[in-house]
């Protein structure tokens, strides 16, 4: 039996007991985690397609290991421009491991439902107001203290220097003649 499961904003297809790499999960490293992003199940007798998803499907997976991806250069450059820019990224992923792919979220036993996977949620546009939350309180703002201007005795200011007049520049014609 094979399922394929959206993680990450990447679908995979995933059979019992592959072991698989997934954008950080929030579940930590040694707990379970529910896919319930089910897009396909599929074994030898029957196929199941969800339009987009399989209601009621869920994939279950054991945290291993949460780690950094390999390192990505981004190296940006125009030529003749003394353009050159270097940047590198590490991707937090997550190492899972398949226990068992469900048709049937229902045929869990009970001590095995665990929250499943934040699920985006798919609102029509002007459905589903959300409830305003004020936001929090902001501190005051401390006042600024005063300074009065440190007096400077002795200096006397100068009348600054005239700058120069630069002649008119002559024309091409008047130079000629």
């Amino acid at each position: 039996m094979f399922a394929i499961i959206r993680a990450g904003g990447k679908q995979y297809r995933v059979q019992e007991g592959d072991v698989l790499d997934v954008e950080r999960l929030p579940a930590g490293t040694g707990k379970t985690a529910l896919f319930d992003q089910v897009l396909l199940i599929g074994d030898d007798k029957e196929t199941l397609i969800g339009t987009p998803l399989l209601e009621k499907a869920v994939v279950r997976a054991a945290v291993v290991d949460d780690f950094k991806g390999d390192k990505v250069v981004v190296f940006k450059k125009k030529r003749r421009k003394q353009y050159r820019r270097t940047r590198g990224h590490r991707q937090e992923l997550s190492r899972v491991k398949i226990l068992n792919i469900v048709a049937d979220a229902a045929l869990l036993p009970p001590e095995e439902r665990v929250e499943a996977e934040h699920k985006p949620a798919e609102v029509a546009p002007g459905e589903g107001e959300q409830a305003e939350v004020p936001p929090a309180p902001r501190p005051p703002k401390k006042e600024a203290k005063e300074k009065p201007a440190p007096a400077k005795p002795g200096k006397i200011k100068k009348p600054g220097k005239s700058k120069k007049q630069t002649p008119a520049k002559m024309s091409p014609r008047k130079r000629a003649k």
